[in-house]
């Protein structure tokens, strides 16, 4: 019965492995379809500021420094953008990768928790042992 009940657990966990490396792949796969659209509006990164609700907490060097490293990053920024696109085959190599290590890791826990199992069915199920001695009486 818990050989039943370990593989059921692992098999529902492989499940759920499987869906999360799914959802992950599409929204993965959709986020670097749209990065290409992205990669044409260079005026997107310039336009980030600080929010008018934090601006009075903010000094007003440390918003200038942000400005000034946000524009010094914008063309490798739109570069990244730009080759994201081309990256998506590998991003289905790697999904797959990942999943396959993943779901091997869950399948050798299945094998622990039937080798548990079966190591602690064989605890409870051997005589104990007299040590053979004469018994003292007092």
């Amino acid at each position: 019965m818990f050989y039943a009940l370990g593989w059921f657990a692992v098999f529902i966990l492989i499940a759920l492995w499987s869906l999360g490396a799914w959802a992950f792949h599409a929204v993965t796969a959709w986020t670097i379809s749209s990065a290409g659209a992205l990669a044409g509006s260079s005026g997107a990164i310039e336009a980030l500021h600080v929010p008018d609700w934090l601006a009075p907490w903010v000094p007003e060097e440390f918003a200038l420094a942000l400005a000034s490293m946000l524009s010094a990053f914008t063309p490798v920024v739109e570069a990244v953008l730009e080759w994201a696109p081309a990256l998506a085959g590998g991003l289905s190599v790697a999904v797959w990768v990942v999943w396959a290590i993943g779901s091997a890791m869950l399948i050798v826990l299945g094998v622990v928790l039937s080798a548990m199992f079966a190591v602690l069915r064989g605890r409870s199920t051997t005589p104990a042992v007299s040590s053979g001695g004469p018994a003292v009486s007092g």
